[in-house]
């Protein structure tokens, strides 16, 4: 009798648990205590065991258990993750809209005035362009570009610099590549062309290999970026990787300076 009993309490608790709510009429008949404390199974319950011919008590296949015609069974609600969220109190009549914000631009930096830009010197040969003077290139903003086809430092800024050119070379921005050599290999012309293609250089590159221009300028680094407003002057030097948000917003003021495009 213990056994069945387990057995039918089993059973109460899976069905209870399944419907997540158990109906009265469900429940009165599954067990019930009789008043002298001793429980008494009803027939539904008892016909969920099957006797053994060894006297041993098993449990059968879980009953299915037929809610009666009079009595439907309590479902719980369904809580739905993505439920719409309670609505929100419309703001007061006398509460202004707020306007968006406009964004914000971007403070002008500083570029004080370093001195004249140095003439093009001792340029032995010219990839990409016809021999050129700075003088003849009053009006538009210069980017000087000091580099070296085997310095890697250069060839890191070599994307920035060429995408610069690309960018602003129909609103007057103008890149002069100065190339000049730090070994031997370097010198050869043959080896600065094939460094052009390989780079997808588009600039003027003007071939430095006695650094005639590069000690005009009195540079020391590769690689090395003198920045030329439309009047000749330095305004900026950069020397070295990084720094290219700065670098290209130099050149937008500059060209803003020059009248060449609104105010970046």
């Amino acid at each position: 009798m213990r056994n069945v009993l387990s057995l039918v309490a089993l059973v109460s608790i899976t069905v209870t648990g399944c419907a997540g709510q158990a109906s009265p009429a469900s429940s009165a008949t599954m067990a019930t205590s009789s008043p002298t404390g001793m429980p008494s199974v009803t027939t539904s319950a008892v016909a969920a065991v099957t006797a053994q011919p060894q006297g041993e008590m098993r449990p059968t296949a879980a009953p299915t258990l037929t809610p009666e015609p009079t009595a439907a069974p309590t479902v719980a609600p369904t809580v739905v993750a993505t439920a719409t969220p309670a609505p929100q109190p419309s703001p007061s009549p006398s509460a202004a809209p707020t306007a968006a914000k406009p964004a914000v631009a971007r403070l002008a930096l500083a570029l004080p005035d370093l001195g004249a830009a140095s003439e093009f010197a001792g340029i032995s040969q010219w990839v990409n362009s016809a021999p050129l003077t700075l003088a003849s290139l009053r009006g538009k903003v210069v980017l000087v570009d000091f580099w070296t086809l085997g310095c890697y430092n250069c060839v890191n800024t070599l994307p920035y610099v060429t995408g610069w050119y690309e960018k602003y070379k129909n609103q007057g921005l103008v890149v002069i590549g100065v190339h000049t050599p730090e070994f031997a290999y370097e010198r050869d012309t043959k080896n600065v062309k094939d460094a052009v293609v390989q780079h997808q250089i588009g600039y003027p590159v003007a071939q430095d290999n006695e650094f005639v221009t590069w000690n005009a300028y009195r540079n020391r680094y590769w690689p090395a970026a003198y920045f030329v407003d439309a009047r000749g002057r330095i305004r900026h030097i950069q020397i070295g990787e990084g720094g290219y948000d700065k670098a290209e917003q130099v050149i937008q003021q500059l060209l803003a300076e020059a009248g060449l495009v609104s105010g970046g």
